[in-house]
């Protein structure tokens, strides 16, 4: 019944809301999943990227960060898949009406990546169209237990690898690896009070470049989630915002100048 509901929404409702809204690129809804109505939500205030942590049990792909719990059991098909597609259906090819840059998703796997990412492109077959092209309206980046290989050598390209600075320098495209993501932890102490450490700043600056050369855009996870540490990294060319915080973000986001 809570799908019925949802798509309901999503039909009659969500497109004409989409088109007031202006587009956030830099906005990444951290564990969107979590958030009262999944997906939703981060399109209300604009987000581009959301996030789903997905796991393979039985046969079947839930979004949840832990083990999920069968008797409220989400299904990636349910919370995402089915509701993109509709969307993008009805709104003109695109997530957001108009809007020329695609929609990211990104998938989390949280179990066996191999078992699960080949699970993953059979769910994926009749969605196969929304995925291809030069300039598709919707691009999957897998991060987690990434099977880094198979992907890089599955000829169908539906879907692209969230990277790693390791993976610089080696060649993979923009198409192939469009966003590379480190955890902030591992170049900052940095608690969002004050100011960052000129080193620990220099270093950012420094990987966001290395990014830029090849094209692709820089998410850092585990940030301060908060507006000082988002115009601290957005200076420092950080390209996607990791957040759970969708209002907050979008008010800050939509009272930043426009020519960044």
């Amino acid at each position: 019944m809570k799908i019925n509901v949802l798509i309901f929404y999503l039909v009659s409702i969500c497109p004409l809301a989409l088109a007031q809204v202006k587009v956030l690129e830099q906005a990444h809804a951290h564990n969107d999943y979590e958030h009262n109505h999944p997906l939703f939500d981060a399109l209300s205030y604009g987000f581009n990227s959301v996030e789903a942590d997905v796991h393979l049990i039985k046969g079947e792909l839930y979004v949840s960060h832990a083990t999920p719990v069968f008797n409220k059991a989400r299904t990636l098909n349910q919370l995402y898949l089915n509701p993109l597609d509709s969307l993008i259906r009805i709104n003109n090819g695109r997530v957001y009406r108009n809007n020329k840059p695609p929609f990211y998703l990104m998938i989390d796997i949280k179990t066996n990546g191999e078992e699960t990412y080949q699970k993953f492109m059979e769910v994926l077959e009749p969605y196969k169209s929304l995925l291809t092209g030069e300039n598709p309206p919707l691009v999957i980046f897998i991060s987690g237990n990434r099977p880094v290989e198979t992907i890089v050598q599955d000829k169908r390209q539906w879907v692209a690898l969230d990277g790693r600075p390791s993976d610089l320098n080696k060649g993979y495209s923009k198409k192939l690896m469009p966003v590379v993501s480190i955890d902030f932890k591992s170049l900052s102490k940095w608690s969002g009070t004050g100011d960052i450490a000129v080193e620990e700043l220099s270093n950012i600056k420094s990987l966001a470049q290395q990014v830029h050369q090849e094209n692709k855009k820089l998410r850092l996870w585990g940030i301060p989630d908060q507006p000082h540490s988002w115009k601290t990294l957005l200076e420092a060319g950080v390209d996607l915002i990791n957040t759970d915080k969708l209002k907050e973000l979008s008010e800050f986001l939509n009272n930043q100048p426009t020519d960044r």
